[in-house]
């Protein structure tokens, strides 16, 4: 049986990722808009209602526009940020408690976490659930990221300043504290307030290291070995998460899981000043790897099929 699947934004970033990863798989037949028609919401209509799932890579208000167009029964993944702390959707983190594969693999509109929040949130959830981290803990974290994050305009930025020689030194942004992923790592981490959140984006094309910074005061008594515990408990038996010891060196490079959909957890530091550390690829469990891991999941196969572990 080969199953049926859309994607809607194809070109783009995210889509083409997702394609790579379908490619040449059995079990999966590609539904194709003709160029001319990519921009005519009647003709992807049709296309989502003859797939089995459709994979929306679009910006957020083409995302909104075709979700409200579609019947209630057409299934949906959407990877932009629009419907992901939205009540109607499932947040696809399969990861995030025990029920949530089964409420991805019976619902018809799915929305894929952001790359930022994934790295938060597998870090957060664990300990606010154990009680290690207060609800209302005013959390500070800072990500480093490869610039494909940005979408396809960053990443003709780099390539034209590459072209020119020009090495582009790295670049905080969002300091507004206004980034369009902090309400679904406020949400889906468990806690009551927003972290405070600085995002860096380097020069180099995909990747990122998520850091949660924690002080002494805030834990309760609680240490690193009982942080370390619970995501043991949390995460034994996941496939995609490596719980991993300091990588040596003092040295922890944003794009060593550049090409993985996969993410490596780890607590630095001491009892008194703790680190805790995410790293994958912003592309893989931060987008596309993270769609077809949940694309999977909604048709019944092999979770791991088309991923790169």
């Amino acid at each position: 049986m080969k199953y049926k699947v859309f994607i809607d934004g194809g070109h783009g970033t995210t889509g083409l990722e997702i394609r790579e990863r379908l490619a040449g798989r059995d079990d999966i037949e590609i539904l194709d808009i003709d160029d001319e028609k990519r921009k005519d919401l009647d003709a992807r209509i049709s296309l989502a209602e003859e797939a089995d799932v459709t994979l929306m890579c679009l910006p957020d208000a083409a995302a909104v526009q075709l979700a409200d167009a579609l019947p209630d029964g057409v299934r949906v993944i959407d990877t932009s940020t629009a419907h992901r702390v939205d009540m109607g959707w499932i947040y696809g983190m399969p990861e995030l408690e025990p029920e949530r594969r089964g409420m991805i693999k019976d619902a018809a509109r799915v929305a894929n976490p952001g790359c930022h929040a994934t790295g938060f949130i597998l870090l957060a959830r664990p300990l606010v659930d154990a009680g290690i981290i207060s609800e209302g803990a005013g959390l500070e974290c800072f990500c480093i990221t490869g610039y494909s994050g940005g979408g396809r305009k960053m990443i003709e930025d780099y390539d034209r300043q590459h072209s020119q020689g020009i090495t582009v030194s790295p670049a905080q942004y969002a300091a507004g504290q206004t980034h369009k992923h902090l309400p679904e790592m406020k949400k889906m981490s468990g806690l009551a307030r927003e972290p405070v959140f600085c995002p860096v984006v380097g020069d180099f094309y995909r990747g990122m290291v998520m850091t949660v910074e924690l002080q002494a005061e805030e834990l309760k008594g609680y240490t690193s070995e009982d942080i370390r515990a619970a995501y043991e408990d949390r995460y034994a038996g996941e496939p995609l998460i490596r719980l991993t010891d300091d990588p040596g060196g003092g040295m922890i490079y944003s794009d060593q899981m550049a090409g993985s959909d996969g993410i490596e957890i780890m607590v630095l530091g001491n009892d008194e000043r703790i680190l805790l550390v995410s790293r994958f690829d912003n592309l893989g469990k931060g987008a596309s790897g993270a769609a077809v891991q949940n694309l999977n999941i909604m048709l019944g196969t092999d979770e791991m099929k088309g991923l790169n572990i």
